[in-house]
Protein backbone atom coordinates (compact mmCIF):
# COMPACT_ATOMS: atom_id res chain seq x y z
CA UNK A 1 0.00 0.00 0.00
CA UNK A 2 1.47 3.21 -1.00
CA UNK A 3 2.61 6.00 1.33
CA UNK A 4 0.04 8.55 1.49
CA UNK A 5 -2.07 10.45 3.89
CA UNK A 6 -5.36 8.26 3.27
CA UNK A 7 -6.38 5.70 0.70
CA UNK A 8 -9.48 4.58 -0.18
CA UNK A 9 -9.99 0.51 -0.49
CA UNK A 10 -12.91 -1.07 -2.37
CA UNK A 11 -14.11 -3.86 -0.23
CA UNK A 12 -16.49 -6.33 -1.36
CA UNK A 13 -18.62 -3.41 -2.52
CA UNK A 14 -18.01 -1.39 0.57
CA UNK A 15 -15.63 1.91 1.17
CA UNK A 16 -13.18 1.88 3.63
CA UNK A 17 -10.64 4.68 3.60
CA UNK A 18 -7.24 3.89 5.68
CA UNK A 19 -5.79 6.98 7.18
CA UNK A 20 -1.82 7.45 7.47
CA UNK A 21 -1.28 3.86 5.78
CA UNK A 22 2.69 4.54 5.44
CA UNK A 23 2.36 5.12 9.62
CA UNK A 24 4.90 2.83 10.97
CA UNK A 25 3.24 0.26 13.57
CA UNK A 26 5.88 -2.21 14.29
CA UNK A 27 9.40 -0.17 14.06
CA UNK A 28 11.88 -2.57 14.23
CA UNK A 29 10.86 -4.30 10.98
CA UNK A 30 9.17 -1.25 9.98
CA UNK A 31 5.65 -2.86 9.03
CA UNK A 32 3.20 -0.12 8.59
CA UNK A 33 -0.78 0.53 9.14
CA UNK A 34 -1.30 -0.11 5.29
CA UNK A 35 1.06 -3.81 5.95
CA UNK A 36 -1.35 -4.26 8.63
CA UNK A 37 -4.55 -3.97 6.67
CA UNK A 38 -2.83 -5.86 4.26
CA UNK A 39 -2.24 -9.03 6.04
CA UNK A 40 -5.91 -8.97 6.98
CA UNK A 41 -7.15 -8.90 4.14
CA UNK A 42 -4.91 -11.62 3.13
CA UNK A 43 -6.32 -14.21 5.88
CA UNK A 44 -9.76 -12.89 6.21
CA UNK A 45 -11.99 -15.82 5.87
CA UNK A 46 -10.10 -17.06 9.28
CA UNK A 47 -9.80 -13.98 10.77
CA UNK A 48 -13.41 -13.55 10.84
CA UNK A 49 -14.30 -16.79 11.79
CA UNK A 50 -13.09 -15.90 15.64
CA UNK A 51 -14.49 -13.03 15.51
CA UNK A 52 -18.05 -13.38 13.91
CA UNK A 53 -20.94 -12.50 15.61
CA UNK A 54 -18.93 -11.77 19.22
CA UNK A 55 -19.13 -8.11 20.48
CA UNK A 56 -15.24 -6.86 20.69
CA UNK A 57 -13.35 -4.14 23.08
CA UNK A 58 -11.09 -2.45 20.81
CA UNK A 59 -7.55 -2.40 22.10
CA UNK A 60 -5.85 0.56 20.20
CA UNK A 61 -2.65 1.51 19.32
CA UNK A 62 -2.63 4.67 17.80
CA UNK A 63 0.82 5.46 17.94
CA UNK A 64 1.69 1.52 16.93
CA UNK A 65 2.81 -1.13 19.51
CA UNK A 66 5.18 1.04 21.55
CA UNK A 67 2.68 3.57 22.28
CA UNK A 68 0.95 3.09 24.74
CA UNK A 69 -2.27 0.98 23.79
CA UNK A 70 -6.09 1.89 25.62
CA UNK A 71 -9.61 0.18 25.45
CA UNK A 72 -12.32 1.06 24.05
CA UNK A 73 -15.44 -0.30 25.00
CA UNK A 74 -17.62 1.23 23.11
CA UNK A 75 -18.03 1.72 19.77
CA UNK A 76 -17.14 4.86 17.91
CA UNK A 77 -19.83 7.86 18.22
CA UNK A 78 -19.99 7.03 14.27
CA UNK A 79 -19.49 3.94 12.45
CA UNK A 80 -20.09 3.19 8.39
CA UNK A 81 -23.21 1.28 7.81
CA UNK A 82 -21.10 -2.27 7.07
CA UNK A 83 -20.42 -2.25 11.09
CA UNK A 84 -22.99 -3.62 13.62
CA UNK A 85 -23.03 -2.99 16.81
CA UNK A 86 -24.27 -4.95 19.62
CA UNK A 87 -25.41 -4.10 23.57
CA UNK A 88 -23.38 -5.76 26.58
CA UNK A 89 -23.92 -5.65 29.67
CA UNK A 90 -20.39 -5.92 32.31
CA UNK A 91 -19.98 -7.57 35.82
CA UNK A 92 -20.24 -3.89 37.19
CA UNK A 93 -24.10 -3.35 35.36
CA UNK A 94 -22.61 -0.59 33.12
CA UNK A 95 -23.90 -1.35 29.76
CA UNK A 96 -21.89 -0.20 26.33
CA UNK A 97 -22.58 -0.88 22.06
CA UNK A 98 -19.42 -2.72 21.57
CA UNK A 99 -18.52 -3.57 17.71
CA UNK A 100 -19.47 -6.72 16.20
CA UNK A 101 -16.19 -7.42 13.18
CA UNK A 102 -18.48 -9.81 10.89
CA UNK A 103 -17.09 -8.92 7.72
CA UNK A 104 -13.49 -7.95 4.78
CA UNK A 105 -14.51 -4.27 5.65
CA UNK A 106 -15.17 -4.05 8.75
CA UNK A 107 -11.78 -5.98 9.52
CA UNK A 108 -10.48 -3.24 7.96
CA UNK A 109 -12.01 -0.32 9.55
CA UNK A 110 -10.90 -1.55 12.96
CA UNK A 111 -7.47 -2.19 11.89
CA UNK A 112 -7.65 1.97 10.36
CA UNK A 113 -8.55 2.59 14.04
CA UNK A 114 -5.13 0.81 15.40
CA UNK A 115 -6.34 -2.63 16.45
CA UNK A 116 -3.42 -4.40 16.44
CA UNK A 117 -4.99 -7.73 17.61
CA UNK A 118 -8.66 -8.75 17.63
CA UNK A 119 -10.35 -9.22 20.99
CA UNK A 120 -13.65 -11.05 20.81
CA UNK A 121 -16.18 -11.96 23.83
CA UNK A 122 -16.75 -15.84 23.64
CA UNK A 123 -20.35 -15.16 23.30
CA UNK A 124 -22.77 -14.35 20.18
CA UNK A 125 -24.62 -11.55 20.02
CA UNK A 126 -28.33 -13.71 19.71
CA UNK A 127 -27.07 -15.39 23.24
CA UNK A 128 -24.94 -13.00 25.27
CA UNK A 129 -25.01 -14.68 28.73
CA UNK A 130 -24.27 -18.23 27.41
CA UNK A 131 -20.74 -18.82 25.88
CA UNK A 132 -20.33 -20.89 23.11
CA UNK A 133 -16.94 -21.35 23.83
CA UNK A 134 -14.42 -22.81 26.57
CA UNK A 135 -10.91 -21.09 26.39
CA UNK A 136 -7.92 -22.32 27.62
CA UNK A 137 -5.33 -20.22 27.96
CA UNK A 138 -1.62 -21.73 28.52
CA UNK A 139 0.68 -18.35 30.47
CA UNK A 140 4.39 -19.35 30.75
CA UNK A 141 6.07 -17.87 33.49
CA UNK A 142 9.38 -16.41 32.91
CA UNK A 143 12.21 -18.79 32.13
CA UNK A 144 9.72 -20.86 31.10
CA UNK A 145 11.03 -23.18 28.06
CA UNK A 146 8.36 -23.05 24.74
CA UNK A 147 8.70 -26.79 24.63
CA UNK A 148 7.12 -27.23 27.84
CA UNK A 149 4.15 -24.99 26.69
CA UNK A 150 3.71 -27.22 23.71
CA UNK A 151 3.96 -30.33 26.12
CA UNK A 152 1.27 -28.80 28.33
CA UNK A 153 -0.84 -28.38 25.26
CA UNK A 154 -0.85 -32.25 24.64
CA UNK A 155 -1.94 -32.77 27.79
CA UNK A 156 -5.34 -30.29 27.17
CA UNK A 157 -5.68 -31.83 24.48
CA UNK A 158 -6.40 -35.42 26.17
CA UNK A 159 -8.07 -33.20 28.88
CA UNK A 160 -10.42 -32.35 27.09
CA UNK A 161 -11.01 -35.45 24.37
CA UNK A 162 -11.52 -37.52 28.05
CA UNK A 163 -14.50 -35.41 28.50
CA UNK A 164 -16.02 -35.58 25.61
CA UNK A 165 -14.83 -31.90 23.87
CA UNK A 166 -12.42 -31.52 20.67
CA UNK A 167 -9.60 -28.83 21.38
CA UNK A 168 -8.19 -26.28 18.55
CA UNK A 169 -4.92 -25.38 19.03
CA UNK A 170 -3.42 -21.85 18.25
CA UNK A 171 -0.01 -19.98 19.34
CA UNK A 172 -0.90 -17.28 21.85
CA UNK A 173 1.42 -14.79 19.08
CA UNK A 174 3.43 -13.80 22.68
CA UNK A 175 4.64 -16.90 24.70
CA UNK A 176 2.06 -19.26 25.29
CA UNK A 177 -0.85 -21.08 23.37
CA UNK A 178 -4.43 -20.94 23.34
CA UNK A 179 -6.56 -23.81 22.93
CA UNK A 180 -10.76 -23.35 22.53
CA UNK A 181 -13.50 -25.93 22.43
CA UNK A 182 -16.71 -24.77 21.18
CA UNK A 183 -19.38 -25.82 23.14
CA UNK A 184 -23.63 -25.84 23.33
CA UNK A 185 -24.60 -22.65 24.79
CA UNK A 186 -26.08 -24.04 27.16
CA UNK A 187 -24.24 -22.58 30.74
CA UNK A 188 -23.52 -19.22 32.23
CA UNK A 189 -20.46 -17.71 32.32
CA UNK A 190 -19.81 -18.93 35.73
CA UNK A 191 -20.54 -22.57 34.66
CA UNK A 192 -18.03 -22.13 32.24
CA UNK A 193 -15.32 -20.90 34.31
CA UNK A 194 -16.02 -23.81 36.96
CA UNK A 195 -15.79 -25.93 34.40
CA UNK A 196 -12.37 -24.14 32.85
CA UNK A 197 -10.91 -24.30 36.63
CA UNK A 198 -11.93 -28.21 36.60
CA UNK A 199 -9.80 -29.22 33.55
CA UNK A 200 -6.74 -26.58 34.73
CA UNK A 201 -6.71 -28.90 38.29
CA UNK A 202 -6.81 -32.07 35.73
CA UNK A 203 -3.99 -31.15 33.92
CA UNK A 204 -1.96 -30.23 36.96
CA UNK A 205 -2.31 -33.27 38.06
CA UNK A 206 -1.14 -34.89 34.99
CA UNK A 207 1.61 -32.69 34.41
CA UNK A 208 2.32 -31.70 37.82
CA UNK A 209 6.48 -30.57 37.26
CA UNK A 210 5.18 -28.48 34.20
CA UNK A 211 2.23 -26.96 34.88
CA UNK A 212 -0.07 -25.15 37.50
CA UNK A 213 -3.57 -24.24 38.28
CA UNK A 214 -2.56 -21.55 40.77
CA UNK A 215 -3.71 -18.04 40.14
CA UNK A 216 -1.16 -16.17 42.36
CA UNK A 217 2.10 -15.90 40.94
CA UNK A 218 4.33 -16.18 43.15
CA UNK A 219 2.75 -19.74 43.89
CA UNK A 220 2.99 -20.66 40.29
CA UNK A 221 5.41 -22.62 38.26
CA UNK A 222 5.80 -23.80 34.91
CA UNK A 223 2.60 -22.97 32.88
CA UNK A 224 -0.57 -21.81 33.80
CA UNK A 225 -3.98 -22.34 32.91
CA UNK A 226 -5.54 -19.47 33.59
CA UNK A 227 -8.93 -20.56 34.02
CA UNK A 228 -10.05 -16.62 34.78
CA UNK A 229 -9.90 -15.93 30.96
CA UNK A 230 -13.60 -17.72 31.11
CA UNK A 231 -15.11 -14.61 33.71
CA UNK A 232 -17.48 -12.98 31.97
CA UNK A 233 -15.88 -9.50 30.33
CA UNK A 234 -12.22 -11.20 29.85
CA UNK A 235 -11.50 -11.49 26.13
CA UNK A 236 -8.74 -13.52 24.22
CA UNK A 237 -6.98 -12.19 21.23
CA UNK A 238 -8.44 -14.70 18.34
CA UNK A 239 -7.32 -16.38 15.66
CA UNK A 240 -4.86 -15.01 13.41
CA UNK A 241 -4.59 -11.65 15.53
CA UNK A 242 -1.27 -10.02 15.21
CA UNK A 243 0.39 -9.20 18.26
CA UNK A 244 1.84 -6.28 19.55
CA UNK A 245 5.49 -8.18 19.51
CA UNK A 246 8.55 -6.47 17.87
CA UNK A 247 8.38 -9.06 15.11
CA UNK A 248 4.87 -9.05 14.66
CA UNK A 249 3.72 -12.53 15.29
CA UNK A 250 0.35 -14.10 14.66
CA UNK A 251 -1.75 -16.46 17.05
CA UNK A 252 -2.11 -19.13 14.41
CA UNK A 253 -4.36 -22.12 14.16
CA UNK A 254 -2.20 -25.25 14.47
CA UNK A 255 -2.91 -28.81 13.55
CA UNK A 256 -2.46 -31.04 16.77
CA UNK A 257 0.29 -32.80 14.67
CA UNK A 258 1.94 -29.11 14.32
CA UNK A 259 2.38 -28.70 18.01
CA UNK A 260 4.94 -30.52 19.33
CA UNK A 261 7.61 -29.29 17.04
CA UNK A 262 5.97 -25.80 16.25
CA UNK A 263 8.25 -22.54 16.73
CA UNK A 264 6.18 -19.04 17.42
CA UNK A 265 8.71 -17.39 15.04
CA UNK A 266 7.57 -19.33 12.18
CA UNK A 267 4.18 -17.49 12.42
CA UNK A 268 4.20 -13.83 11.90
CA UNK A 269 2.36 -11.12 10.05
CA UNK A 270 4.88 -12.10 6.62
CA UNK A 271 4.50 -15.57 6.78
CA UNK A 272 1.18 -16.24 7.59
CA UNK A 273 -0.50 -15.20 4.10
CA UNK A 274 1.86 -17.99 2.02
CA UNK A 275 0.78 -20.27 4.54
CA UNK A 276 -3.22 -19.64 4.36
CA UNK A 277 -2.95 -19.72 0.73
CA UNK A 278 -1.05 -23.19 0.71
CA UNK A 279 -3.52 -24.70 4.05
CA UNK A 280 -6.46 -22.62 4.01
CA UNK A 281 -7.63 -21.87 7.92
CA UNK A 282 -6.30 -25.45 9.52
CA UNK A 283 -8.88 -24.45 12.07
CA UNK A 284 -11.51 -24.17 9.93
CA UNK A 285 -13.58 -26.88 11.01
CA UNK A 286 -13.74 -25.59 14.69
CA UNK A 287 -17.77 -24.78 14.38
CA UNK A 288 -18.64 -28.53 13.27
CA UNK A 289 -17.37 -29.53 16.59
CA UNK A 290 -19.41 -28.39 19.46
CA UNK A 291 -19.64 -30.29 22.39
CA UNK A 292 -20.73 -30.67 25.87
CA UNK A 293 -19.66 -28.96 28.78
CA UNK A 294 -21.45 -31.60 31.12
CA UNK A 295 -18.06 -34.14 31.50
CA UNK A 296 -16.37 -31.14 32.67
CA UNK A 297 -18.60 -30.08 35.17
CA UNK A 298 -18.63 -33.82 36.31
CA UNK A 299 -15.08 -33.62 37.38
CA UNK A 300 -15.75 -30.20 38.62
CA UNK A 301 -18.38 -31.84 41.12
CA UNK A 302 -15.83 -34.89 42.12
CA UNK A 303 -13.18 -32.01 43.06
CA UNK A 304 -15.57 -30.09 45.09
CA UNK A 305 -16.55 -33.20 46.45
CA UNK A 306 -12.99 -33.99 48.00
CA UNK A 307 -12.65 -30.54 49.29
CA UNK A 308 -10.91 -28.56 46.40
CA UNK A 309 -13.61 -25.36 46.20
CA UNK A 310 -13.53 -22.41 44.03
CA UNK A 311 -10.03 -20.50 43.61
CA UNK A 312 -9.55 -16.68 43.23
CA UNK A 313 -11.30 -14.63 40.79
CA UNK A 314 -10.12 -11.65 38.89
CA UNK A 315 -9.95 -8.42 41.95
CA UNK A 316 -12.36 -6.34 40.18
CA UNK A 317 -14.87 -9.32 40.61
CA UNK A 318 -17.91 -9.32 43.27
CA UNK A 319 -16.47 -11.60 46.15
CA UNK A 320 -17.76 -15.30 45.07
CA UNK A 321 -19.48 -18.07 47.35
CA UNK A 322 -17.06 -20.30 48.18
CA UNK A 323 -14.20 -17.99 46.89
CA UNK A 324 -11.22 -18.42 49.18
CA UNK A 325 -9.33 -14.71 50.56
CA UNK A 326 -8.85 -13.12 47.73
CA UNK A 327 -5.12 -11.66 49.31
CA UNK A 328 -1.95 -13.36 48.23
CA UNK A 329 -0.56 -15.50 50.45
CA UNK A 330 2.20 -13.20 51.18
CA UNK A 331 0.30 -11.11 52.35
CA UNK A 332 -1.88 -13.70 54.84
CA UNK A 333 -1.66 -12.92 58.52
CA UNK A 334 -1.56 -15.02 61.48
CA UNK A 335 -2.06 -14.04 65.03
CA UNK A 336 0.30 -13.70 67.77
CA UNK A 337 0.34 -16.46 69.64
CA UNK A 338 -0.59 -16.31 73.23
CA UNK A 339 2.03 -15.37 76.05
CA UNK A 340 3.13 -17.92 78.14
CA UNK A 341 1.87 -18.69 81.67
CA UNK A 342 4.85 -17.58 84.17
CA UNK A 343 2.98 -20.02 86.49
CA UNK A 344 3.31 -23.30 84.56
CA UNK A 345 6.01 -25.57 85.24
CA UNK A 346 9.01 -25.90 83.41
CA UNK A 347 11.82 -28.33 83.04
CA UNK A 348 11.69 -31.14 80.41
CA UNK A 349 9.22 -33.20 82.46
CA UNK A 350 6.66 -30.51 82.58
CA UNK A 351 6.76 -28.00 80.11
CA UNK A 352 4.06 -26.08 79.02
CA UNK A 353 2.95 -27.27 75.44
CA UNK A 354 2.16 -24.76 72.84
CA UNK A 355 -0.95 -23.17 73.17
CA UNK A 356 -2.77 -23.67 69.62
CA UNK A 357 -3.44 -20.02 68.53
CA UNK A 358 -7.12 -18.51 68.68
CA UNK A 359 -9.37 -18.98 65.38
CA UNK A 360 -8.39 -15.44 63.30
CA UNK A 361 -11.24 -12.98 63.21
CA UNK A 362 -12.35 -12.59 59.12
CA UNK A 363 -13.82 -9.85 57.72
CA UNK A 364 -16.67 -10.29 54.90
CA UNK A 365 -14.45 -10.59 52.12
CA UNK A 366 -13.07 -13.34 53.82
CA UNK A 367 -9.72 -12.35 54.41
CA UNK A 368 -7.81 -12.39 58.05
CA UNK A 369 -8.24 -8.88 60.02
CA UNK A 370 -4.28 -7.96 60.22
CA UNK A 371 -4.29 -8.30 64.63
CA UNK A 372 -0.96 -10.39 64.07
CA UNK A 373 2.43 -11.06 62.64
CA UNK A 374 2.65 -11.43 59.01
CA UNK A 375 3.10 -15.21 57.39
CA UNK A 376 5.93 -14.65 54.60
CA UNK A 377 5.35 -17.58 52.48
CA UNK A 378 6.61 -15.56 49.62
CA UNK A 379 9.21 -12.07 50.88
CA UNK A 380 7.29 -9.99 47.83
CA UNK A 381 7.93 -6.26 47.83
CA UNK A 382 6.89 -3.87 44.71
CA UNK A 383 9.74 -1.90 43.75
CA UNK A 384 7.82 0.08 41.09
CA UNK A 385 4.56 0.93 38.83
CA UNK A 386 3.88 3.24 36.02
CA UNK A 387 2.02 4.51 33.43
CA UNK A 388 3.77 2.76 30.79
CA UNK A 389 6.10 -0.44 31.21
CA UNK A 390 9.29 1.31 29.91
CA UNK A 391 9.29 3.10 32.77
CA UNK A 392 8.02 0.67 35.59
CA UNK A 393 11.40 -1.14 33.82
CA UNK A 394 13.53 1.87 34.47
CA UNK A 395 12.41 1.69 38.41
CA UNK A 396 13.43 -2.05 38.45
CA UNK A 397 16.82 -0.99 37.28
CA UNK A 398 17.23 1.96 40.02
CA UNK A 399 16.54 -0.51 42.47
CA UNK A 400 19.20 -3.40 40.92
CA UNK A 401 21.43 -0.42 41.38
CA UNK A 402 20.69 0.21 44.99
CA UNK A 403 20.67 -3.35 46.10
CA UNK A 404 23.26 -5.03 44.08
CA UNK A 405 23.79 -7.71 46.08
CA UNK A 406 19.96 -9.05 46.75
CA UNK A 407 19.85 -8.46 42.54
CA UNK A 408 22.57 -10.62 41.98
CA UNK A 409 21.03 -13.44 43.76
CA UNK A 410 17.66 -13.24 41.78
CA UNK A 411 16.33 -15.67 39.72
CA UNK A 412 14.65 -14.96 36.37
CA UNK A 413 11.35 -15.78 37.58
CA UNK A 414 11.48 -13.87 40.58
CA UNK A 415 11.10 -10.90 38.54
CA UNK A 416 7.27 -10.07 38.21
CA UNK A 417 6.38 -7.87 35.60
CA UNK A 418 2.05 -7.53 35.81
CA UNK A 419 0.32 -5.79 33.18
CA UNK A 420 -2.47 -4.32 35.46
CA UNK A 421 -5.80 -3.40 33.29
CA UNK A 422 -7.00 0.07 34.70
CA UNK A 423 -10.27 1.86 33.20
CA UNK A 424 -9.25 2.13 30.09
CA UNK A 425 -5.76 1.39 29.59
CA UNK A 426 -3.08 -0.25 30.97
CA UNK A 427 -0.50 0.17 33.86
CA UNK A 428 2.74 -1.61 35.14
CA UNK A 429 3.70 -3.45 37.99
CA UNK A 430 7.36 -4.50 39.03
CA UNK A 431 7.44 -6.77 41.84
CA UNK A 432 10.11 -8.68 43.49
CA UNK A 433 10.31 -11.89 45.18
CA UNK A 434 13.73 -12.34 47.72
CA UNK A 435 13.00 -15.86 48.01
CA UNK A 436 16.92 -16.39 47.17
CA UNK A 437 18.52 -13.73 49.39
CA UNK A 438 19.37 -14.79 52.84
CA UNK A 439 16.90 -12.84 55.23
CA UNK A 440 19.41 -11.07 57.27
CA UNK A 441 20.24 -9.71 53.45
CA UNK A 442 16.59 -8.68 52.21
CA UNK A 443 16.17 -4.97 51.13
CA UNK A 444 13.37 -3.46 52.97
CA UNK A 445 9.94 -2.28 51.60
CA UNK A 446 10.29 1.13 49.87
CA UNK A 447 8.21 3.52 48.44
CA UNK A 448 7.80 2.30 44.72
CA UNK A 449 9.56 4.59 42.27
CA UNK A 450 8.07 5.64 40.17
CA UNK A 451 4.93 5.36 42.38
CA UNK A 452 1.80 5.67 40.03
CA UNK A 453 -1.66 7.13 40.94
CA UNK A 454 -4.05 4.78 39.99
CA UNK A 455 -6.79 6.96 40.59
CA UNK A 456 -5.44 9.57 38.58
CA UNK A 457 -6.98 8.14 35.27
CA UNK A 458 -10.53 8.12 37.32
CA UNK A 459 -10.46 11.80 38.28
CA UNK A 460 -9.35 12.80 34.69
Amino acid sequence: MARRESVELEIDGQTVTITNPGKVFFPEIGLTKGQLVDYYLAVADGALRGVRDRPMALKRFVDGITGEAFFQKRAPKSVPDFVRTVELAFPSGRTADEVVVDNPAALAWVVNLGCVDLNPHPVREDDLEHPDELRVDLDPGPGVAWADVRRVAMVVRDVLSDHGLAGWPKTSGSRGIHVYARIQPRWGFSEVRRAALALAREVERRAPEISTSKWWKEERHGVFIDYNQNAKDRTVASAYSARPVASAQVSAPLTWGEVPDAELGDFTVATMPDRYARLGDVGGGIDEAVGSLEGLLDLAARDEASGLGDAPWPPHYAKAEGEPPRVQPSKRRMPDPPPADPSAPRGRAGSQPQAMPPVPSRRADGTVAPTGRRRSTQPLIVVSQAKAKREALDGLERWKKRHPHAAKLLAEDDVLVDGMRGRSSLWYRVRVNLRHVPEADRPPAEKPDPDYDLTEEWRS
